[in-house]
């Protein structure tokens, strides 16, 4: 049984009286009144007052005496019950006394947690700031339940069928913008001024449109959200500060791990007719990815984008590789760190993603024969800009000797950003089905499924911290292991007026095009494209460094 007691009391009231028996106003006038509380003669009336408990626990601190007290309950039972749940959490080691508020626990949390990656930490100050404060830091933590979470998420529900509502409105506007503007220049000179009128309020009201929120907070988000609320409230737990994490048992959409889709004719097709991509994580055919690469041969980031389709760094790996890390006699490269942005555009360095992403990559004959001829370029980049630099110091700073890999003339590292900018305008220029910079990694897999690589080889490859993850996502990838798959069953039950086998069956086009990629898929029409005739002088490596001299120095130069 619970140490502490129960008792009622009410709100009534009456006047404040002086030491004199008369009433005490305030410096206003006004009469000054006191409740009567336990004192209250109509509390013996059965519906009049409500019932209060407190209960003893040992002193705190410095002595700090520690009697948790609450009302508001209709009957004695109910205050009883609620005091000995209480009674029975403090015996558990749960700090029921504790007057931190949520907000006031996540940013102490948040303080501890020197252990994440300032990345992540970054991003659990973002949710913490401006998802969590709002919906939950009025709560004090011992109150939390997973009642207050789900209405969290509700609320982003119901945003996002005001972003959604914000997109539609959006579109209209823009509808109704060029239809001003066709409007304006199809209209016979001298124009009328109501026309250029209307155009600049159709402008006017696009803008504003575009200023309200319009992008969904997806599945993802929400995951990401939850997690970290749990990971918080696990601790909680564990600091005895409530019982239980209240986020295992909040319900969100679920969130299922986008598969990666090939461009195949029909895909390509369909989105030439109506700008759609039929998945969010799309890959490349062989003869697509050749086409890339051989249109990307004078690019300033050419021979990056090469070691990312064929060796398959992540973007910040790519750009963060130091010559160091590369051993040009063995061809191998070694993954030991990347550069890391924000949305903020702050770059720094810092470990690979996982333990798993510190590999060694044996590198291609292609890849390697680049990377010898850009060491070359590099350097004398480096010639040519600290000559300009004494030449026309203000115009030219001082060359950064960063010992990167990929770097600007100046010798600066390239931005992840501005690489996945530079990529996304290129393909557009080009004309190839929209890819993103990082399903450069899901070719790589592919052609290394295709080439007969195993899936164990792949998760090497990749850095992947599962085989799970490697085997579920590519899998489905290639259609001849589905058409072998379902070709098995079929020749085990001998039929005599079954379909006859083909003697040599053809794959369907798609399917060919990952059975026998072309040579560029390996890499070598970017050798023989600018390859010589066999009895010229020139040498291998002097092919690959006309070639990487030949592109733009200036990285923004694609933009044109």
């Amino acid at each position: 049984m619970f140490d502490g007691s129960t008792y009622k009391r009410c709100k009534c009231t009456e006047p404040k009286l002086d030491d004199n028996g008369q009433r005490i106003v305030d410096a206003n006038g006004k009469l000054l009144v006191r409740e009567l509380g336990s004192a209250c003669p109509l509390l013996k009336k059965r519906d009049h007052g409500t019932w209060y408990y407190y209960v003893k626990l040992p002193d705190g601190p410095g002595g700090k005496r520690r009697r948790p007290r609450k009302g508001g309950f209709l009957t004695q039972t109910q205050a009883k019950e609620e005091a000995q749940k209480l009674w029975d959490q403090a015996q558990g080691g749960i700090d029921v006394d504790t007057k931190e508020t949520v907000a006031e626990y996540l940013d102490r949390w948040h303080t501890k947690r020197v252990d994440l990656k300032r990345k992540t930490r970054g991003d659990y100050r973002d949710f913490i700031d401006r998802i969590f404060k709002p919906a939950l830091g009025h709560l004090a933590i011992r109150d939390l339940r997973d009642r207050h979470i789900q209405e969290m998420f509700q609320q982003i529900w119901a945003f996002n069928d005001i972003k959604k509502a914000n997109r539609e409105a959006a579109e209209l506007a823009k509808l109704e913008y060029e239809a001003a503007h066709h409007a304006w220049r199809q209209a016979p000179t001298p124009r009328p001024p109501e026309l250029r009128q209307a155009w600049r309020q159709a402008r006017t009201a696009l803008k504003e449109a575009r200023t309200k929120p319009r992008q969904d907070t997806g599945p993802a988000s929400q995951k990401k959200y939850l997690d970290c609320l749990a990971a918080a409230l696990s601790d909680a737990t564990t600091e005895k500060l409530i019982t239980h994490n209240w986020a295992k048992l909040v319900v969100i959409p679920k969130y299922d791990r986008p598969q990666p889709l090939v461009w195949t004719d029909e895909r390509v097709a369909r989105w030439r007719e109506t700008g759609e991509k039929p998945g969010p994580v799309m890959v490349w055919t062989p003869e697509q990815t050749g086409q890339f690469l051989d249109a990307a041969v004078n690019h300033p980031m050419y021979i990056m984008w090469h070691l990312m389709v064929y060796r398959a760094p992540r973007r910040g790996e790519a750009t963060g590789l130091h010559w160091t890390e590369l051993d040009m006699a063995k061809g191998v490269a070694y993954v030991s760190g990347q550069l890391v942005t924000d949305s903020s555009y702050n770059v720094w360095q810092d470990t690979p993603k996982s333990r798993s992403g510190r590999r060694a990559i044996a590198l291609d004959y292609a890849t390697l024969a680049l990377l010898t001829a850009w060491r070359d370029v590099q350097k004398a980049q480096r010639t040519e800009w600290e000559e300009n630099h004494r030449n026309a110091p203000k115009a030219y700073g001082s060359y950064v000797d960063s010992g990167y890999v990929f770097t600007r003339p100046d010798g600066r590292p390239h931005h992840p950003t501005n690489v996945s900018q530079a990529f996304n305008r290129f393909i557009q220029r080009i004309g190839l089905p929209p890819v993103r910079l990082h399903d450069l990694r899901h070719c790589a897999a592919s052609l290394s499924l295709a080439a007969g690589l195993s899936m164990k080889a792949i998760q090497a490859l990749l850095g992947h911290s599962s085989y799970q993850l490697t085997a579920d996502t590519y899998t489905s990838l290639l259609p001849q292991f589905e058409h072998a798959a379902a070709n098995a069953p079929v020749d085990l039950v001998p039929r005599r007026n079954g379909v006859e086998k083909p003697t040599n069956p053809q794959p369907p086009a798609a399917e060919a095009d990952f059975m026998n990629p072309p040579a560029s898929a390996h890499g070598d029409v970017e050798v023989q494209q600018y390859a010589p005739p066999a009895a010229a002088a020139e040498t291998t490596e002097d092919r690959h460094l006309r070639v990487v001299r030949a592109a733009p120095r200036d990285e923004a130069s694609d933009a044109a």
